[in-house]
């Protein structure tokens, strides 16, 4: 009976040494919260990283442009189109390789059937192939006869040219919020423009022959790769969007690093074709003189290239890429980010190494520039985080090329 008797002792004191299912749960919750805020933090610093690489890679190249085009006597400068030949060669390797990773290690086999096998498709790349090879031409141009801060501020107007060819060839709508920001950005260029035209007439006489520049051939090099760059990022658009259909089968989409392939491929063999072209006086001269013809010596292909130069072609071949990963892995909001703080580093660097001087016209300008352009694709900070508008427009012409 004693044995009987101590029985439910025993029971009683069983339960204290199990866990209760709510304590179970609660320690799985408490886990799991804290494997997500160790993966939010992780993802919020690789965002902070893309934004860090962005801002370095948009501020160095305006940067390194420009210091290798002012400043440089004629017979060692390099030729615009060998420097767009060489970058488009190294997007050609960069873009090569991140489709062998794509289709992994089907390199070859994409190339068969997106090239090969559809000559036309492949040709029809060739449209915004020219237009980018244009654009690129035409950004040196304008870096050579713009300050850094003015260059990068007044090129902010792709953001307007495209959005009007977007409605113009893709029916694309806006919000009233957009329009709004599309007509600051058009008024914060003119600020900036009458604001450097009035600082020009007054330093005119102190412009040095070696730094020279032409305002109105700098803006007009701006104005047109801004158009060239819509009509291009829009037509690539339509490419990317364009469905694939090879005898009425439907079938996978060509990738964007093969169409970075394509691209690169036709801007190669334009520039081989202007290479050829040029002669003479439209390439420029060494400033030696022939041996045996007592001529002078035309400049050869890649002269002028140095440490910068080669530096210049690593930031735009790699700079496609870069955005790839920032559309991948983020969001406007990182690029509004990337775009206003690569200006005021720009700028900051500017007037130290080449002496620019800003004006407070220019500021206001500039400020009603990146505040435009930020705010067309990203949300009011006043609304609430949940709502998201739904005619907010991701950015196509951002897309590698």
């Amino acid at each position: 009976m004693k044995r009987h008797a101590n029985m439910p002792e025993k029971e009683q004191q069983q339960p204290l040494t199990q866990v209760s299912p709510l304590d179970e749960s609660s320690e799985t919750a408490t886990g799991a919260s804290a494997v997500n805020a160790a993966s939010a933090k992780k993802e919020q610093l690789f965002r902070l990283f893309l934004l860090f690489l962005m801002t370095a890679q948009n501020s160095s190249v305006v940067l390194l442009s420009r210091y290798t085009r002012a400043g440089v006597k004629n017979e060692d400068l390099y030729v615009i189109n060998d420097m767009v030949m060489v970058t488009e060669m190294a997007k050609i390797v960069f873009s090569a390789a991140l489709e062998q990773n794509h289709t992994n290690g089907h390199l070859l086999q994409s190339i068969r059937e997106n090239i090969i096998e559809r000559p036309v498709d492949f040709l029809r790349i060739l449209i915004p192939s020219l237009l980018y090879l244009v654009q690129n031409s035409l950004l040196y141009v304008a870096i050579s006869n713009l300050t850094a801060p003015m260059f990068q501020v007044t090129y902010q107007c792709k953001l307007l040219t495209t959005a009007i060819v977007s409605v113009i060839m893709l029916q694309r709508k806006y919000s009233f919020k957009q329009w709004i920001c599309l007509t600051a950005l058009g008024i914060g260029v003119a600020i900036v423009v009458l604001g450097a035209r009035e600082q020009g007439a007054d330093d005119k006489k102190e412009t040095d022959a070696a730094n020279a520049q032409n305002l109105a051939a700098g803006l007009i090099a701006v104005t047109v790769a801004c158009l060239c760059s819509a009509f291009a990022g829009v037509y690539f658009e339509k490419m990317l969007k364009r469905p694939t259909v090879d005898g009425g089968t439907a079938r996978a989409p060509v990738s964007m690093w093969m169409r970075n392939v394509q691209m690169a491929f036709f801007s190669v063999c334009i520039a081989l074709v202007n290479m050829i072209r040029e002669t003479g006086e439209a390439r420029g001269y060494t400033g030696e003189l022939n041996e045996d013809t007592n001529q002078p010596v035309v400049k050869p292909f890649m002269h002028g290239f140095t440490m910068y130069a080669y530096g210049i072609v690593l930031l735009q071949a790699g700079g496609g890429m870069l955005v790839a990963a920032v559309i991948k892995y983020a969001d406007n909001v990182l690029k509004g980010m990337a775009t206003g703080v690569s200006v005021v580093t720009a700028t900051f660097f500017s007037t130290f190494l080449f002496g620019t001087t800003l004006s407070a016209q220019f500021a206001l300008g500039a400020g009603i520039i990146l505040v435009s352009v930020y705010l067309f694709s990203n949300e009011l900070p006043s609304c609430g985080r949940g709502t998201k508008e739904k005619g907010s427009v991701e950015m196509k012409t951002l897309l590698p090329k």
